[in-house]
């Protein structure tokens, strides 16, 4: 395959898993902006978001005011915003139709009409009202442009590289929110009250990265505690955006990868090793190392496994 066929796919499956990703937390915004919690401060909601996805500052430098029409018109529409779900959109179908003959006519069909369709909405048309139907529909057309991709894509190399595109986008995606928050997941924050500002936080936490409900599951006897929900965002594998999860499946996947061309590269060895040293850690230990420290750490970690593939297949 050649190198910028292999970009196209990598990019395609990052980026569309990147516009869902900023769609989660503008939903958990909403939700917690149209709630009242104790201790919560005007734009609160808005700037967890924000933070997250790392375009707090880009905003401060454009707007004044931090309310729902604003943030809505960065996050979501501008073009000016490198992670708005619009220009995470259009890269997506622009990598997609670099590579239109290498992939099914399902899959194709899933993001070219998203984002016409995209396309055609008016920005001025998405009222308070109208947004947590549009941010659903965004959300949904995520899940089917995925489902197309697990359910049509002959199993070869293109099908490894979308794979790697997407969980490496979903894993930089959990650690920054982690990273972001730290602070509320450390265990001197293990006791506090139920409508503590703390607690808010570790629900938004779950809720961006659709792991509320499946926390119960997972600790069924449990209230949420910081040690149980850095453990389930970091190194539960059941858990589909934990960081052993997403490296779990990238393991494989490399695995597969290399068999398919016969060969071993070193970025392959690389996706082995971070999900190794996952699966021998210890909650305790990555608190006795420094939470922010290791969070910090992955974060480079994946990056560089991100450049080193592209780097040993030579994406255009």
């Amino acid at each position: 395959m050649l190198g910028r066929t292999a970009s196209s796919l990598f990019w395609m499956s990052r980026y569309h898993e990147r516009a869902q990703n900023v769609t989660k937390l503008l939903e958990v915004a909403y939700r917690g902006a149209i709630m009242s919690h104790t201790g919560q401060e005007h734009g609160t909601h808005w700037t967890f978001a924000m933070s997250c996805s790392g375009c707090d500052s880009d905003f401060s430098e454009r707007y004044d005011e931090l309310n729902l029409r604003n943030v809505v018109n960065f996050m979501v529409f501008s073009k000016d915003n490198p992670v708005s779900v619009r220009n995470s959109l259009e890269l997506a179908r622009n990598n997609a139709r670099a590579v239109r003959t290498g992939i099914t006519a399902e899959l194709w069909e899933a993001i070219n009409t998203t984002w016409i369709d995209f396309a055609d909405v008016n920005p001025q048309t998405i009222t308070q009202e109208k947004l947590p139907d549009f941010l659903a529909w965004t959300n949904q057309r995520s899940h089917l442009f995925r489902g197309a991709l697990l359910n049509t894509i002959l199993r070869d190399d293109g099908y490894f590289f979308s794979q790697m595109g997407n969980f490496v986008e979903r894993a930089d995606n959990t650690v920054r929110i982690l990273n972001t928050q730290y602070y509320s997941l450390l265990p001197d924050n293990d006791i506090v009250d139920d409508g503590s500002m703390e607690r808010y936080q570790w629900s938004a936490i779950l809720r961006a990265l659709s792991g509320r409900r499946s926390y119960r599951f997972a600790y069924p006897n449990a209230r949420l505690k910081p040690f149980n929900i850095a453990e389930f965002l970091i190194l539960r594998r059941e858990m589909p955006r934990s960081l052993a999860h997403c490296y779990h499946w990238l393991s494989d996947t490399a695995e597969d990868l290399g068999q398919f061309y016969g060969s071993r590269e070193p970025s392959l060895d690389m996706a082995k090793e971070i999900a190794l040293s996952l699966s021998e850690k210890q909650m305790r230990e990555i608190y006795q190392e420094g939470l922010h420290e290791f969070l910090t750490d992955f974060i480079g970690r994946n990056n560089l496994f991100a450049q080193k593939l592209s780097e040993d297949y030579n994406f255009a």
